[in-house]
Formats: C-alpha cells, sequence, structure tokens
C-alpha cells in the first residue's frame, strides 16, 4: 500500500523538507522567510496526526505507513533543528541531543523487533510529551519573532526546545530501563 492517500500525506512531509529549507535562501525578507517556512511546518507537521486518522477511518493502514510515519516526522523534526542551529536559533548541544535520541532509540526499537521484544519499547507518555515541546518550538524557533503582539516566539521556543531536549534524555533512559531487562535476558541465554 505505497500510494494509499494516508501514505502520500506521510510522504509529503519528507518533501517537505527541501522545501523549508530552501526557503531560507529565497531572496525575500527575513520575515518572510520565517512566516513561509513556518506556515509550512505547521501544516505538514499536522499530517502527522491526519494521515493517522484517515489510515484508520479508510480502513488503509498498512505495515509500510506504519514504518515510514514515524520515519517522516524523525527527518522532519531532525532537518529543522539543524536548520535552526545554522540560523542561530537553537544550540548544536540541543540538535546532538534530539538528533542522537532519534537514533539510538530507532535502532534500539529495531532491534528490539527483531528478538520480539518491541512491546518493551512501545512509545510512553514521556516521549509524548518530548514529541508536543519539539512540536511547538520548532515553529515557534522558526517564526522568531513577536506573536500576536504578546509571545515571543524566540524567548518561548528557547525554552521549550530546551525543555524538548531535557524530555528527550528522560524518554531515553525510560526506553533503555525498559529494554535493559530484554537485553539481559537475551545475552543469558547465549552465553
Amino acid at each position: 500500500m505505497f500510494l494509499t492517500v494516508p501514505t502520500i500525506m506521510t510522504w509529503a512531509r519528507i518533501v517537505a523538507i527541501p522545501m523549508i529549507v530552501l526557503v531560507f535562501y529565497l531572496p525575500i525578507e527575513t520575515a518572510t522567510q520565517n512566516l513561509l517556512a513556518t506556515t509550512l511546518f505547521v501544516v505538514f507537521a499536522a499530517t502527522d496526526w491526519l494521515d493517522g486518522y484517515l489510515a484508520r477511518r479508510l480502513n488503509q493502514m498498512s505495515a509500510f505507513g506504519a514504518f515510514l510515519d514515524p520515519v517522516a516526522d524523525k527527518i522532519l523534526v531532525c532537518a529543522c533543528v539543524l536548520v535552526l542551529v545554522n540560523l542561530g536559533r537553537a544550540d548544536v548541544f540541543v540538535a546532538l541531543i534530539i538528533i542522537g535520541r532519534e537514533i539510538a532509540i530507532s535502532a534500539l526499537r529495531e532491534w528490539m523487533a527483531q528478538i520480539g521484544a518491541s512491546r518493551s519499547v512501545a512509545v510512553h507518555m514521556v516521549g509524548k510529551f518530548k514529541t508536543t515541546a519539539q512540536m511547538v518550538a520548532i515553529p515557534f524557533l522558526l517564526y522568531d519573532g513577536m506573536l500576536f503582539d504578546l509571545i515571543n516566539t524566540r524567548v518561548w521556543g528557547f525554552w521549550l526546545i530546551w525543555l524538548a531536549a531535557l524530555l528527550t534524555i528522560w524518554s531515553m533512559g525510560y526506553y533503555l530501563r525498559k529494554a535493559v531487562p530484554e537485553i539481559r535476558a537475551r545475552v543469558s541465554k547465549v552465553d
């Protein structure tokens, strides 16, 4: 099921990445670049919820879609965090924490699935809070201005991206703690 409506929406998140990056190379005002990039990110990030809803509603769930969806999310987030580092709006340590965790947990989930213990590293509430903090911080930092003359998105984005980084560390610790008993059990069977 490579070309269902939900899967096409997931592919759109991957296609969005160069679009968001290229906005910052357009010969237009910085404020316009910021608004375009923020709008693109928000629209494409919203497809994460919508594609899951449609997959269930249209009965178009597939193993490929279940694989591609989190990959698209991670690539979109990691690319935008790198853009923010390049623009000087996010710290390189935040990028290392977020990207490093995504790689480590993806590898852990892959390995746990291979040994039949994927339930040990199922999504947890801390991971959901981390994702929420990221998904608010990134558009705030892309926008980089006053929103409705009330919210300084740079300040809020700064604190939210650091909160996301801390939650990233916490969630990684949680997943590793859940996986350690399975890892020990597998290692002891080999010995």
